[in-house]
């Protein structure tokens, strides 16, 4: 169903048992952050949190699409994947031959229909303009400071508002936007996006570039404005479709730029291609660690509209998961059905779990016909929109449940051969992939985890034994190399050939040396891989060492292949997901701190708890990675040994 208003919206919640509401006042600097995050890190994300309070005119809302059951609310859907299988039948539906009358009058019928959600544009004010405010002050509204390190307050569930200078086409994107005063801001968008491109157009001819940003309305603009779209296609045809109803749009005030009637707030303003940039952060972001000061373009405030009882919507980020992993997971479910049709037909499903941020891990399930499929698969997703930013893919067979990652791991396990099954390649990444020598980017690695045919087979290797033992002398070994601190080897008894390995750094540290000791031992001979960690990284808690290893990894600089010792024998690979340091590693950038809330944060929430009335007492979150921050920073200043 089509909501009017964030306010429908926030009733349906309320009716559904989805919301939490604060009537206390409640500081957007830190403090609604470090209720957020211990709220939405519950089991299936907790409730949706509308702060009622907040200093300003303004209620905040926030966590809204946190969960399986609000993202399908916000859509109008029970399920994600309905979203899916009703693109299906419409691309289908387009593909089929028109055989005869009646199929032609059928089509038209359905073309009817989707000229129903096209956006329009009204010749009136909307809703969101009934108060104009031509003298702008960002600081009236309850933008938050999310994290103890972060550069200021930022707008984080802004729809960016740029068009095409030469062509008019509209872009909606999801920029976060820095204040520094009243009517100054920073856009921060990377290069690779829309709104990146136009501006640089409206640079190369000399002109100034109108924004707007705005917030709230129907949900289905806020996610659309996150859904990775092809060039040049309206993210608000797709909340058309995705509501059954056009989205109508109206003029801005100062701006010659278009924004939904029905929005909550609408921020206006330019930027000048000729003004120097700004810097921008730190932003303690999606990926659990901060990302880094930048420069980014100034945006000049000129005019703020909203509704009379207008909300402010909001989200945070952090160490995972948090509400933009249900976000991507509509993302993963309604893009399947687009990449199967019109891409690979051998697809039968992607999975992307929320310890890999979106972008550092995919796992891809596909109907195998003929050798090197996998490796096939992989070079056409890298080659496809935002999945150039993809840094590792797993690649299975259609009979393995996905999204049941034990069953996974033990699938891939059984598969592999570290010796052909790796494949390295180079590319783009996500700017915010600090592991990278280079920003944004490095190198990428497809793993084939599907059966082999003939053809794949380079060697009489048996890839997997009937059953694993554990490390008989990891005692020894830990007290024998000095280097490593902790061995977790619980995984073999599952039948998972992976080890990990915490160790502790100094500058003679080596890991391709430390890697061949280790596989001295006989032990080890059956590991397939093993993953090196900093020694403040908890082994015991494998959703932990996933998230670390996979943000801290380069696959191809970070890899040390282990030769087999005999003919026959299994090769091994390991992968050194320790925090890279410019002395020991050769690493030239700087390496972020992870994202924790600060101590006086977390005691005046601890003291204040049970005054918000929102249930029982919940330990902050940030203190079970308290012990891996290294110093009071965004960046990681200091080594601790």
């Amino acid at each position: 169903m089509p909501y009017n208003s964030l306010q429908q919206f926030i009733s349906k919640l309320e009716k559904e048992n989805e919301l939490l509401k604060i009537k206390t006042y409640v500081n957007p600097e830190l403090e609604i952050t470090e209720i957020t995050d211990r709220i939405s890190k519950q089991k299936g994300g907790g409730k949706a949190l509308l702060f009622e309070n907040t200093g300003t005119n303004f209620p905040l809302l926030i966590n809204s699409l946190g969960s399986t059951k609000r993202i399908c609310l916000a859509l109008g859907v029970d399920n994600l994947d309905d979203i899916a299988n009703e693109i299906d039948n419409l691309l289908k539906r387009f593909s089929k031959p028109q055989i005869d009358i009646i199929d032609k009058l059928k089509l038209l019928s359905q073309l009817k229909e989707i000229s129903s959600w096209m956006p329009k544009l009204v010749n009136k004010k909307g809703v969101c303009q009934q108060v104009i405010n031509m003298n702008p002050d960002m600081f009236k509204l309850p933008i938050l400071k999310c994290w103890p390190h972060d550069g200021g307050r930022f707008i984080t569930l802004p729809m960016v508002h740029t068009k095409d200078p030469i062509t008019g086409s509209r872009n909606v994107g999801m920029y976060r936007v820095q204040i520094f005063e009243k009517d100054l801001c920073a856009m921060h968008w990377h290069r690779h996006k829309t709104g990146a491109a136009h501006f640089d157009k409206y640079k190369n001819m000399g002109r100034k570039m109108p924004i707007a940003v705005a917030l709230g309305g129907d949900p289905a603009y806020t996610y659309s404005a996150t859904a990775p779209m092809p060039e040049n296609f309206d993210e608000y045809l797709l909340a058309g479709f995705l509501r059954k109803k056009r989205v109508e749009l109206v003029k801005c005030i100062t701006q010659d730029i278009e924004v939904p009637a029905d929005a909550d707030i609408v921020i206006e303003g330019y930027i000048d291609p000729e003004e120097d940039f700004i810097l921008e952060g730190p932003f303690g972001d999606h990926t659990g660690f901060y990302s880094l000061a930048d420069y980014y373009p100034r945006l000049h405030i000129t005019c703020i509209t909203h509704r009379k009882n207008a909300v402010y919507p909001a989200t945070i980020v952090g160490i995972p998961s948090q509400e933009d992993a249900y976000i991507a997971k509509a993302t993963e479910r309604i893009f399947l059905s687009p990449i199967k049709m019109t891409l690979l037909p051998e697809i039968v499903d992607i999975d992307l779990p929320k310890t890999g941020v979106a972008h550092n891990l995919t796992i891809v399930k596909i109907n195998k016909t003929f050798p090197g499929q996998a490796f096939k698969v992989a070079n056409s997703l890298w080659g496809a929109g935002q999945m150039m930013f993809n840094k590792i893919m797993i690649v299975v067979d259609k009979d393995v449940d996905i999204h049941n990652y034990e069953t996974l791991a033990k699938h891939v396990s059984k598969n592999i051969n570290p010796q052909t099954d790796f494949l390295f390649s180079r590319g783009p990444l996500d700017i915010l992939d600090h592991s990278a020598s280079k920003m944004s980017f490095g190198s990428k690695l497809c793993i084939d985890a599907t059966h082999k045919f003939d053809e794949e087979i380079i060697s009489n290797v048996k890839t997997q034994k009937g059953k694993f033992s554990l490390i008989k002398d990891k005692d020894k070994i830990e007290k024998d190399i000095k280097e490593i601190y902790k061995i977790n080897d619980d995984l073999l008894s599952q039948n998972i050939s992976i080890v990990f390995i915490s160790v502790k750094k100094d500058k003679n540290f080596d890991s391709k040396k430390l890697s061949k000791q280790i596989f001295e031992y006989e032990s080890f001979n059956d590991v397939k891989m093993i993953l090196f960690v900093d020694f403040l990284v908890d082994l015991q808690d494998i959703s932990t060492v996933a998230w670390v290893g996979l943000n801290n990894i380069d696959p191809k600089r970070d890899s040390i292949s282990i030769d087999a010792k005999k003919e026959g024998g299994l090769s091994h690979i390991v992968f050194n997901a320790t925090r890279k340091i410019k002395n020991t590693d050769n690493f030239e950038r700087d390496w972020p701190n992870i994202v924790v809330s600060s101590d006086e944060t977390i005691k005046k929430i601890d003291k204040i708890w049970d005054s918000i009335n929102i249930g029982e007492f919940i330990k902050s979150p940030s203190l079970k990675f308290k012990n891996m921050v290294i110093n009071d920073d965004a960046v990681v200043k200091s080594v601790r040994l």
